[in-house]
């Protein structure tokens, strides 16, 4: 299910995590050359990609929020 990023925050080992709408988390690691994603080790980028949806595979397998 598609649903847009709310917010950025880093989990317990420092990787940065999109805050989906519906509650979920979602892991956007940048680690080349496999994960590409520049954009979420600035500030700047992270703000650019507010709004922009993800497919949230938690609400696709209905796993409750929290």
């Amino acid at each position: 299910m598609e649903q847009p990023i709310s917010g950025f925050y880093k989990d317990s080992e420092g990787d940065w995590v999109a805050r989906l709408a519906c509650g979920h988390g979602q892991h956007v690691r940048h680690r080349p050359p496999f994960v590409n994603r520049p954009w979420v080790t600035t500030a700047a980028g992270r703000k650019g990609r507010l709004g922009q949806y993800l497919d949230c595979l938690k609400c696709d397998r209905g796993e409750p929020v929290g």
